[in-house]
């Protein structure tokens, strides 16, 4: 979401989102500072809370060293540093995402390290897929993960498809499927796993980046489900009771939070300054948008 507008955070709470989990994620360009990772960290847990918040959303976020830039090995090192601090921090719910990109021996090294820390921490971890030769490289980030002694059931690994779902559920992990407009994988593709290996254990997600992406994909791919025949207890178990039971493992999140939630402060401030300008309030806000 720090790619994002506020029109995005007002179009997701008109549709009905209560909560959104960001990860730490590759910014579209290499950092060369480590100073760059820390205000990015902070960010995610400072500034993004305080602005879903102000929509009525409540932001939860995973840390870690995306696997884009585990091969600056220099700055690896700084990143990795600073991480033991950030990942006890209220609203973090687990590492990642982590995992490969490249599949080099500098990602493993990362992968391996963070999964560590995970393991000591009792945190969830978010797995990456690389986009290339994601077979080979999902079966080497799971014999990664249980070389080091992380339970699948800690682990949700993000950015499946067809040719890795079956694989990824036979060996205990939560799968989850990122729902891109035109790339990656659509809510039609979907409904066709969701029809062949039921809710058990996947999560749909989608992505929010600073590319062509849609952070209402989760809300239209249940639209689509719902028309298409899945019963809505499926849908449900997909897009809200999975992701909430993987991350809730961190004890950092839970139905409780966004339960008779009381509201949005329109003159809160965030470091001195308004979001929501003028003091209009939530509700006002929401009626300017339509939803598709």
């Amino acid at each position: 979401m720090v790619s994002r507008t506020t029109d995005d955070y007002q179009r997701m709470a008109a549709a009905g989102v209560a909560a959104i989990v960001e990860p730490s994620f590759w910014q579209g360009q290499p950092r060369t500072e480590v100073g760059t990772f820390k205000d990015y960290f902070n960010t995610l847990i400072g500034f993004e809370r305080f602005r879903a918040s102000q929509f009525g959303i409540k932001h939860y976020c995973t840390i870690g060293l995306n696997p884009k830039e585990a091969n600056n090995e220099k700055l690896a090192e700084a990143v990795m540093e600073l991480l033991p601090l950030y990942i006890c921090k209220e609203g973090v719910v687990g590492i990642g995402e982590i995992g490969f990109d490249d599949q080099t021996k500098a990602e493993e090294k990362y992968l391996r390290w963070q999964a560590q820390l995970a393991l000591e921490a009792d945190l969830p971890i978010q797995i990456h897929t690389p986009h290339r030769d994601k077979k080979a490289g999902t079966i080497r980030t799971m014999d990664v993960l249980e070389d080091v002694g992380v339970s699948p059931e800690k682990v949700i690994i993000d950015h499946n498809n067809e040719e890795t779902v079956e694989m990824v559920l036979d060996r205990g992990y939560w799968a989850a499927f990122t729902i891109y407009p035109h790339t990656k994988l659509g809510n039609q593709r979907m409904f066709e796993i969701m029809k062949e290996y039921g809710a058990e254990k996947i999560v749909v997600d989608s992505a929010a980046d600073w590319g062509i992406s849609d952070p209402l994909a989760v809300p239209k791919t249940a639209a689509l489900l719902k028309d298409q025949g899945i019963t809505l207890e499926k849908i449900e178990q997909v897009t809200y009771y999975n992701p909430l039971a993987a991350y809730g493992q961190s004890g950092q999140v839970s139905e409780e939070d966004w339960a008779g939630n009381e509201g949005v402060d329109p003159t809160a401030l965030f470091e001195g300054n308004s979001l929501l300008r003028g003091g209009m309030d939530v509700d006002t806000a929401m009626s300017q948008y339509l939803i598709e």
